[in-house]
């Protein structure tokens, strides 16, 4: 594992979009933000840009997104949105250049793919956390406060769960990785398969109804990934309300996954795409306490 400098006041963040369309006042109320912490920040030359339901094509994205990642000055890098496209670039990330200059690099849901590719590829500890876009320019704001802790900081994060049926009581420790679950399962069957063994699981989503729930839980189990595991960090399920076959909740679903598998289990964490979502490290140690209902992060940065 290796891990980038955390970000200090005058660090220049490089704001890219490897996935989809990003309206232009979203990338600047980003710029306003991070220069609120005392960051300078530089726009991709594609960012801004629109291809079919991405931001640019692929050569666009990429290049934008490894042109971050070599240049010296950059310290981070933020993905102004999620949406879909990560996957289709991946494979062609610099990683010699992440391995040789690591930066802070921060995002959600779509960008899952990133995450789990600079990991597996270059073991580099990065922020599931909220895309320029879901950056909030609101006084106290709780999403906006906890990414800026995350990459700024230093510190630890403690998670602390709301109520939430799906917990399974015990303590566990280990490397915290996943992400968004519906990129989790495309990702099972690539090149890019982390390895799980000990590790907290952690897996959020949005917009699916419950059977897609199942349907994805079930493709990763299949593949092996939940056979190693030292315990499951359950996110929000934002609008996974039954529609297709209303007497199945997602609750129902999770909970018929999850709690026979022997591990610790911890559901009700706010991060993903609730509306209060709390940055936290991939690829860094982290104690899950179900009995205590904490999920308490190490650093993404030195």
């Amino acid at each position: 594992m290796i891990k980038a400098g955390r970000l200090r006041d005058g660090d220049l963040v490089a704001l890219v979009a490897p996935a989809g369309a990003v309206p232009p006042e979203q990338a600047a109320s980003a710029e306003r933000i991070l220069a609120g912490w005392g960051l300078r920040t530089r726009v991709g030359r594609h960012a801004l840009g629109r291809h079919t339901y991405l931001s640019g094509t692929d050569d666009e994205r990429l290049s934008d997104l490894n042109e971050a990642l070599r240049d010296p000055e950059v310290r981070g890098v933020l993905c102004l949105r999620g949406g879909y496209g990560t996957q289709r670039i991946v494979d062609r990330v610099d990683f010699g250049a992440v391995r040789a200059d690591p930066k802070m690099v921060i995002g959600f849901s779509d960008i899952t793919a990133l995450h789990v590719a600079l990991w597996c590829e270059a073991g580099l500890a990065t922020v599931h956390g909220p895309t320029g876009g879901t950056l909030r320019e609101i006084l106290d704001c709780p999403t906006t406060a906890a990414a800026r802790h995350a990459v700024m900081t230093g510190e630890p994060v403690v998670v602390v769960a709301g109520s939430d049926p799906v917990v399974r009581a015990g303590r566990a420790e280990g490397v915290l990785l996943g992400g968004n679950l519906t990129l989790l399962a495309s990702t099972a069957g690539t090149r890019h398969r982390p390895d799980l063994s000990g590790a907290i699981l952690l897996i959020e989503e949005v917009s699916e109804e419950p059977y897609r729930v199942d349907r994805s839980i079930t493709q990763l189990k299949r593949a092996g990934w939940f056979d190693r595991l030292a315990g499951v960090a359950v996110g929000q399920f934002t609008d996974c309300e039954p529609r297709k076959y209303p007497e199945f909740t997602v609750e129902q679903v999770l909970a018929g996954h999850l709690l026979d598998l022997g591990i610790p289990v911890l559901g009700g964490l706010p991060i993903g795409h609730g509306d209060q979502q709390t940055a936290v490290g991939l690829g860094v140690p982290a104690v899950l306490d179900a009995g205590a209902g904490t999920l308490v992060v190490e650093p993404a940065g030195h």
